[in-house]
């Protein structure tokens, strides 16, 4: 969590690099055309309407707002396939319905790790605060922001953070600390590119269609 330019973006991407997409596939929901995302290597594109991927891999998939329906449906397909990774950039454009809720509170059981970002707080569902793991904070605006966030993180929000960096809370540790900004893009970028085969998908985006 945390506001534009906050440094929550590089570090998703940078915790994605750490995932098993080598041993299951991945699906990143990428509503704003992320430059970092998108600069990833070998990334499979997917249509909306696309199959949900059964080999490992880096797959990304780009809704146009206005494809609630499409997306609803994707999601359910993936909650009905499982063994998915999930990677959702701004969440609070998902469609609050079925699918989203099913995933949040069924994923863990169905092997659907998750991956999940958010500038606004206040804007997405409770189910992504109560079924979460992990918490990384960054700096946010709004203090009703702030309000939600404090009931399952334990840390003062008034405070100022340094640049780029965030709070860390493990749910099941109950422990909290400060974190470091991650590496930089390019080590990110290399990072994929070390761990993602070249012989995946020919080296090179292609496209899934229905």
């Amino acid at each position: 969590m945390g506001r534009n330019g906050s440094g929550k973006t590089q570090a998703a991407a940078w915790f994605l690099s750490h995932a098993r997409f080598d041993s299951m596939p991945y699906v990143i929901v990428d509503y704003k055309g992320d430059a970092l995302l998108n600069q990833i290597p070998r990334l499979h594109e997917l249509k909306v309407k696309a199959r949900v991927p059964r080999s490992p891999g880096l797959y990304i998939v780009h809704p146009r707002p206005d494809q609630e329906a499409e997306v609803e449906e994707l999601l359910w397909r993936i909650w009905e396939r499982g063994r998915t990774g999930l990677y959702i950039d701004e969440a609070h454009m998902l469609p609050d319905k079925g699918a989203f809720r099913s995933l949040l509170t069924q994923g863990r059981s169905k092997r659907i790790p998750m991956i999940t970002l958010a500038q606004r707080p206040a804007w997405i569902n409770r189910f992504n605060f109560s079924e979460a793991n992990f918490y990384c904070v960054f700096h946010l605006n709004d203090r009703r922001d702030h309000k939600i966030v404090e009931q399952f993180v334990p840390v003062d929000l008034e405070k100022p953070l340094p640049q780029y960096h965030s709070w860390w809370h493990d749910v099941d540790r109950y422990t909290t600390f400060l974190l470091r900004p991650v590496p930089d893009r390019e080590t990110i970028l290399q990072r994929f590119d070390d761990r993602v085969p070249k012989t995946w998908f020919g080296g090179k985006v292609r496209r899934e269609l229905i």
